[in-house]
């Protein structure tokens, strides 16, 4: 699927979005591009051109208009930080987990 762009603001591209199944149903001659409802949860990645202040602040303002959690991955150090409402903090033991979901960024980084 394409990259999504929800109702944020002036319309704002997490890197992954992650959605309850049968949320977004694919349509091969109309691809989905954008969305009014929100995932439950972000991934973004760090690349070399990105500056890691203006990807936590983005990961705060997608927090801030009501997804649950975000998790920016720093892959140079093989670090996660998670945003949520209130909170922010680095992952010690590098495993994302929420609801029925966990994702060992471990193994991602080999």
């Amino acid at each position: 699927m394409t990259e999504l762009t929800l109702n944020i603001g002036n319309g704002l591209i997490p890197d992954i979005c992650i959605y309850p199944a049968n949320t977004i149903q694919p349509n091969f001659f109309r691809d989905v591009t954008k969305m009014t409802q929100l995932p439950i949860a972000a991934l973004e990645v760090i690349s070399a051109n990105q500056n890691i202040q203006d990807v936590l602040e983005k990961a705060e303002q997608l927090v801030n208009a009501g997804i649950k959690t975000v998790w920016t991955i720093e892959p140079y150090t093989r670090t996660v930080f998670e945003t949520k409402e209130n909170q922010e903090r680095i992952l010690p033991n590098k495993i994302i987990e929420l609801d029925n979901i966990t994702i060992d960024v471990q193994k991602i980084f080999g």
